[in-house]
């Protein structure tokens, strides 16, 4: 075990060891202190029957702007985020994990609308950091095993991250801040706030983003505009809101790696962009050598890579992701009579987008010996979400449900490159057009129904709660250009998912929960799921969604000066699909889904809060988990196809451990946090793993409080601040049975950032 390991976890332990008498001490707090801690920036989920934080915008607001509150919230206990770029906003590299449970096994919402499954290849929903500017978060809720059950999404196997707007303000206001930072790194952010118009009128805000920067190695930029709009009528016991977010994305992507990669080509290797040349040179050699079963184009190139290049997959000329969404919501929220209370909430969205790759596996007829191979992504989704509670005595009962009906058309295809010298004739970061060719396309129709019915008896000591929700998912999929690939209907169903929980007070400052869930994953309408096989692949799978079965108990303690839980947990999950990786990512070979059986997880985490003095705080959190196979995966004969029995799950490291120092005393500011991820496994037989390691970042901040800067803050951040060397996220291309693959991608170096901010 490694030194900085030994530290971190004794760091958390020592944490609950010295606080674990603060209630004691705390009596004797003084009230200023008391006060400071009704405000705390992680708030550890007192008075739920479950395991659930809250992170406030005071703690996003200590991040370098336009960070993704997926980053932010890594530091809550079992929660696992990589990526690639210090914002945390890359989407080919974005993971987050809970548990052992992927990115696709969870749930997220923004206002209560669903986000789907916020996968790279969005066939049901959009990223958090298109749906919302990262500086209009006003909070964060991590339910790390049992959702909320009115919660609208059809992938919560393993808990559910719900994101909501920060308001309009009560009064007219303008916000604006400008960021400068390393890889000429400029974002511009600006608000402005009507304040309420009238006596009882409405309030409404509207934002505009600009995020550019270029990547941190090989050539290239990722950069966004973001505009948010949001109005707010109150009504007498409640309020209508509605708001639009629109967002345009186009990012270069960094070269898909293996670890052979790294050792031999270095930790800095990436795409050949703004190599044309060097690009069309090595596709010719492969045409050449028959590494891409292409016929010879120019012999004259030979047959030998220049060094240090040894395969047509060491790099590529480049690749992108465009996107460009719009997402609306009306809602209301409103006691309409005494103990009756009437929630609900209509939504839209829009989708357009394309994942590009310059492939030196096809090639322009009369041109250029690459390609540019898309997949391409049109969403359009309306869906409505609503409920009804009433309050009688010390009950609570409520009912709801969620209605969406999903279009997604889902395509792949070529477009074709001149034979050009210097520069290709096509820009990575412009949507192509006038295709070579359609090698598949589908429409995709999905409809989601889900109801709920819960009731809450809060005896005052003890409070319980239990109730069910019901789902069904239909998918459909019709080939417009079938080519290889299957249509056909298939559907996940479960009209009873329980849960149950229970919380004991011991004192206003002690309680006790525990709890049971059940939750259930519908299938994918894309070619990401069981359509994205043979029409024989198809009429061969046995395919039953997944399912699992999450139990929980923990203590949680509060005081004016500490905040704290622990908690462990037992999951059952069934029926568990992988989805195999099938060669190189950029061949776009369908990954090959199969029912592997079940897999066992369980666990421990403990997090708190310590507030020292008024504007000194410690946070801490540490995670155990063990993720293992209960199955070996068998063909039809009942032959071990794959060794999976026992071994632990991918992308699951065992250890997780943060720990965060941060002082504000409204003017000065300071925040020095550490992150520590142990081992991962990316082979599903644990042949191939990387390594673990210790992120540290830090805040320096200042706010003027006179003279001619009143009113202003500068602040300078730091992301990686010693300038770890590390592998970030893994799986990108997805996971091989065995061994080593192209699939992992190496973590942003250190980076700078000054931030000047101003408020009206």
């Amino acid at each position: 075990m490694k030194i900085s390991r030994i530290t971190a976890l004794s760091a958390t332990v020592a944490l609950w060891t010295i606080t674990a008498a603060a209630p004691a001490f705390a009596d004797e707090a003084p009230a200023d202190v008391a006060s400071e801690a009704a405000d705390e920036i992680v708030v550890t989920g007192q008075g739920q029957t479950r395991q659930v934080q809250v992170l406030s915008s005071a703690d996003i607001a200590l991040q370098t702007p336009g960070t993704s509150p997926l980053k932010a919230i890594d530091k809550l206990p079992g929660v696992n985020f990589q990526s690639a770029d210090p914002f945390g906003n890359y989407e080919w590299s974005a993971r987050i994990s809970i548990r052992g449970f992927s990115q696709n096994q969870l749930g997220f919402t923004l206002d209560g609308v669903p986000l789907g499954d916020m996968s790279y290849g969005n066939h049901n929903g959009l990223h958090i950091s298109r749906a919302l500017i990262s500086e209009n978060t006003g909070r964060v809720e991590v339910a790390q095993g049992a959702g909320a059950l009115s919660a609208a999404s059809a992938s919560n196997l393993g808990g559910t991250i719900e994101f909501f707007t920060r308001g309009p303000k009560d009064d007219l206001g303008l916000e604006a801040n400008g960021t400068y930072g390393s890889e000429n790194t400029f974002r511009g952010f600006a608000r402005f706030d009507t304040g309420t118009l009238g006596d009882g009128g409405p309030k409404a805000s509207l934002s505009y983003a600009y995020h550019n920067a270029d990547k941190w190695k090989g050539d290239g930029e990722q950069r966004q505009h973001q505009i948010n709009a949001r109005i707010e009528q109150p009504l007498a016991n409640g309020k209508v809101y509605a708001f639009v977010n629109w967002s345009d994305r186009r990012e270069n992507d960094y070269q898909d790696l293996s670890k052979a990669m790294i050792d031999r080509l270095g930790y800095n290797w990436d795409n050949f962009a703004k190599n044309w040349d060097l690009a069309v040179l090595v596709a010719h050699i492969a045409n050449n050598r028959g590494d891409t079963g292409a016929p010879v184009t120019d012999a004259s190139a030979g047959t030998v890579y220049p060094s240090p290049i040894q395969t047509s997959d060491d790099a590529y000329y480049d690749a992108a992701g465009l996107r460009k969404d719009l997402l609306a919501s009306i809602g209301w929220d409103s006691e309409v009579a005494e103990g009756l209370t009437l929630k609900g909430n209509g939504y839209y969205h829009r989708n357009r987008g394309r994942g590009m790759w310059y492939t030196p596996y096809v090639g322009t007829p009369g041109g250029a010996p690459i390609t540019i191979r898309t997949t391409e992504y049109e969403i359009d989704r309306w869906g409505t979400t609503g409920s009804i509670a009433y309050e009688t005595g010390p009950n609570t009962i409520e009912v709801g449900g969620w209605y969406e009906d999903n279009d997604f058309n889902q395509a792949r295809r070529f477009y074709g490159l001149a034979d050009t010298t210097g520069k290709p004739s096509q820009s990575p970061l412009k949507f192509p057009k006038n295709p070579l060719l359609t090698q598949w396309e589908f429409d995709f129709k999905t409809k989601t129904y889900q109801y709920f019915v819960q009731d809450t008896l809060d005896l005052g000591q003890l409070v319980v709660n239990a109730g069910w929700k019901g789902l069904k998912v239909e998918n459909k999929a019709d080939p417009v250009v079938q080519g290889s690939l299957t249509g056909g209907k298939i559907q996940a169903r479960d009209w009873f998912l329980p849960k149950v929980g229970a919380l004991y007070r011991f004192t206003d400052e002690q309680e006790v929960f525990a709890g049971y869930t059940e939750n259930m994953r519908a299938f994918e309408s894309s070619t990401g799921g069981p359509f994205g096989t043979t029409p024989a692949g198809f009429s061969a799978l046995d395919l039953k969604p997944e399912k699992s079965g999450t139990w929980e108990v923990g203590l949680r303690t509060t005081s004016s000066r500490f905040q704290g839980v622990l908690a462990a947990y037992y999951v059952d999950f069934k029926d568990r699909i992988i989805s195999f990786a099938n060669g190189a990512g950029i061949l776009g070979n369908p990954a090959i889904l199969q029912n592997v059986g079940d897999v066992r997880t369980y666990g421990f985490e403990a997090a708190g809060t310590y507030r020292i003095t008024p504007a000194l705080s410690v946070f801490g959190s540490y995670s155990y988990n063990k993720s293992q196979y209960k199955d070996d995966v068998v063909n039809a004969a009942g032959a071990v196809v794959v060794s999976t029995d026992g071994k632990t799950v991918v992308n699951a490291p065992k250890h997780l451990a943060k720990g965060e120092i941060t002082y504000d005393d409204k003017q000065f500011i300071a925040r020095l946090a550490a992150n520590y991820t142990s081992k991962r496994f990316y082979d599903y037989e644990n042949t191939a793993s990387v390594k673990g390691f210790v992120i540290f970042d830090a805040t320096l901040g200042y706010r003027f409080e006179t003279g001619f800067m009143q009113g202003i803050t500068i602040e300078g951040t730091a992301s990686n601040l010693f300038d770890k060397k590390y592998i970030s996220t893994i799986g990108t291309n997805g996971f091989a049975n065995r061994g080593d693959s192209q699939t992992l991608l190496t973590g942003a170096p250190q980076q700078f950032f000054v931030t000047l901010k101003t408020e009206f």
